[in-house]
């Protein structure tokens, strides 16, 4: 080739690579202002409102109604109905809403395990327990997590009632329970004994029970967290067979804590986690009955939701408390871990 259309060819490649560039850059930019218009229509959505989001996310309520209005000129769909005092998703937006917030999750949960590979996973972690488990000495296993991992934030919410992790927004819930069938996942930390407990006084009354089938004609005050409420199932030490009971009393609550001091007051006999009357029962306050029928089947459970990715925090965090109840919680909960 000439000198000349050597040149030539020069000038167009730099041309072409500048306009390659260009164009990259912008199919980077497009990318990039996808995504947050996406965050600005999920916070939108899952607060309730565009002021509600502003506040959540410390952006302005004009700027999301920008990102959002946007994402629907780019999608060419109306995604929300807005009014004066709410936002209300259309039918194209439920199902972009549904599609988005999978992409966000999984795009979030890759980037924390690309940060886990260098020691480097951190955010927030909702955390979901029973009251109980807070309150108890084993409940220092979260205190211990945050000083071990101070790069992540745990929020901890306590109650005694079930919640549905999903819908609420937590990222882990430890159960204390008989884990029946469920879409989440759970791994087992420990087993968890559960017995049957009154007072000395209560026994007198109505005589030992050498059946389950003998409570029916019992008071009973009852934990209402647990599924069964009215229903007690027991086994058959031989056969293993379920022995269901029907039982009834005066008093009901949400809280171990509160049904044992209703057990202790004489209300009646209670189904409670051994660890919680373990005191009581070595000082004669209580005692043990139909241990033989006490199924074995309880524990307490990490559990969390179905992810492609799993963020590195949860992943660290469910890690942390087997080991932790492997180290320290066998003796306290009355069962080997």
């Amino acid at each position: 080739l000439s000198i000349r259309r050597q040149r030539q060819m020069c000038i167009r490649d730099r041309f072409l690579s500048a306009d390659y560039a260009r164009d990259g850059g912008r199919r980077g930019e497009m990318a990039l202002d996808t995504l947050t218009r996406m965050r600005a229509f999920i916070a939108v959505v899952e607060n309730g409102g565009f002021s509600a989001a502003a506040r959540k996310t410390g952006r302005s309520k004009a700027l999301l109604s920008k990102y959002v209005r946007e994402l629907e000129d780019e999608l060419g769909v109306l995604l929300i109905n807005r009014t004066t005092r709410q936002v209300a998703l259309t039918a194209a937006g439920e199902v972009y809403l549904a599609r988005a917030s999978g992409l966000l999750a999984d795009l979030d949960s890759l980037n924390e395990e690309a940060r886990a590979a260098t020691g480097e996973a951190r955010g927030t972690l909702r955390i979901s327990a029973a009251r109980t488990f807070g309150d108890a000495e084993f409940g220092l296993s979260l205190i211990e997590f945050a000083k071990a991992h101070p790069e992540i934030r745990l929020d901890v919410h306590l109650d005694d009632n079930f919640i549905n992790l999903v819908e609420e927004g937590f990222d882990v819930a430890i159960r204390m329970t008989r884990l029946d069938d469920s879409s989440l996942i759970a791994r087992r930390l420990t087993s968890l004994d559960f017995v049957i407990c009154a007072t000395p006084e209560l026994v007198r009354r109505h005589g030992l029970p050498a059946h389950p089938q003998d409570l029916a004609d019992w008071p009973v005050v009852i934990d209402s967290n647990a599924r069964t409420l009215y229903n007690w199932t027991f086994r058959d030490p031989d056969s293993g067979a379920a022995i269901p009971v029907n039982i009834s009393g005066q008093f009901t609550a949400n809280s171990p804590v509160t049904v044992r001091a209703a057990v202790l007051a004489g209300l009646g006999a209670a189904l409670e986690p051994e660890f919680i009357v373990r005191e009581d029962i070595a000082a004669g306050r209580l005692v043990r009955l139909l241990d033989a029928y006490m199924p074995s089947e309880a524990g307490i459970y990490a559990v969390f939701p179905h992810r492609r990715h799993l963020p590195a925090r949860t992943r660290l965090f469910v890690d942390f408390l087997a080991t932790w109840f492997r180290q320290n919680c066998a003796e306290k909960l009355g069962a080997a871990a």
